[in-house]
């Protein structure tokens, strides 16, 4: 499969997520985790996914230079698009309620951009998935904070932990999306990289 196809390669995955990295052992795929810090800000004229697909690709900017002939850098970025503003990760427990109470009885929107690069290609793909919320109460609201990470997330929430079991009544789109990568995506796009080679 997919692990043989690119056993010539070295695939560099540029993201300290532990959800994006547990998808891509999921995928039986070998892979080195480099991190290099970058300020993540975006022009404000753009919107919806042209954010998180600009993000990603800037992420992939620092190592430009250091990409050899087999390597395969993968960067990426996930924003919650609601109200017609991208939602990022929360700087603290009062905006991650903000946050929430927010999303709380409507649908929003999960953009995850990938940048898949080589030093001879670079593709970038996105996936959207409607997310939609029962009505929170602020207890509810409240323990979900005080029991898990909700400030490593876009729009502080994993839809994997408690509040995604009690709080999302409706899904339309890939569900591993929401949780930072679309991981059908990504497969396809590698098999079409080596196939071309």
């Amino acid at each position: 499969m997919l692990n043989e196809k690119l056993k010539d390669y070295r695939i560099i995955l540029a993201s300290g997520s532990p959800r994006r990295k547990q998808f891509f052992k999921d995928l039986g795929l070998e892979f080195d985790i480099i991190l290099k810090p970058i300020k993540e800000e975006y022009p404000n004229r753009l919107r919806h996914f042209e954010i998180s697909n600009y993000l990603a690709q800037l992420k992939s900017l620092p190592f430009e230079k250091d990409l050899k002939p087999n390597d395969i850098l993968i960067t990426s970025d996930t924003i919650v698009w609601h109200n017609e503003t991208a939602l990022g990760k929360p700087r603290h427990n009062e905006e991650a309620f903000s946050m929430l109470q927010s999303l709380s009885g409507k649908t929003h929107e999960v953009i995850t951009s990938v940048c898949i690069k080589t030093t001879k290609t670079e593709k970038t793909i996105h996936s959207i998935t409607k997310v939609t919320f029962k009505v929170l109460t602020d207890d509810e609201i409240w323990y979900y904070i005080h029991n898990f990470s909700p400030l490593d997330k876009a729009g502080a929430y994993g839809i994997q932990e408690w509040i995604g079991q009690i709080g999302v009544t409706k899904l339309e789109g890939s569900y591993f999306n929401v949780m930072g990568l679309p991981v059908h995506m990504v497969y396809q796009t590698l098999n079409e990289i080596v196939e071309r080679k």
